[in-house]
């Protein structure tokens, strides 16, 4: 089993920046996908989540969201089994609660989020 815990959320204001850290219980041997979706007032229904950044492939790919590229920074420290998620230049659309996934062998694990609020 894998148990995903998030922390880092805060309220900011519009320009201000913050780091996510998605802590992996067990071992990381066997995950593929690294990811952080967004589930925040834009994405309207429950079940709607946006995928904000993936390592994907083993680390080899990266992917961003269309908005966050150039502002956000996915990264992974396996020794310490976290995840990272690096935050720029925050603007009030980037609010909502962030979870982390992961992907091992074929098996999907979610946390339970962490909430990020930027205000004006």
């Amino acid at each position: 089993q894998v148990q995903l815990v998030e922390s880092g959320g805060a309220v900011v204001q519009a320009g201000e920046s913050l780091k996510l850290t998605c802590a992996i219980s067990g071992t990381s041997y066997g995950i593929n996908t690294m990811s952080w979706f967004r589930q925040g007032p834009r994405e309207q229904h429950e079940d709607q989540r946006y995928l904000v950044a993936a390592l994907e492939d083993f680390g080899k790919k990266t992917y961003y969201g269309d908005s966050v590229k150039g502002r956000f920074t996915i990264s992974a420290n396996t020794t310490k089994n976290e995840v990272y998620l690096n935050m720029a230049r925050l603007t009030p659309d980037d609010t909502g609660v962030y979870r982390c996934y992961v992907r091992k062998w074929y098996s999907d694990y979610w946390g339970q989020g962490t909430q990020v609020t930027v205000s004006e």
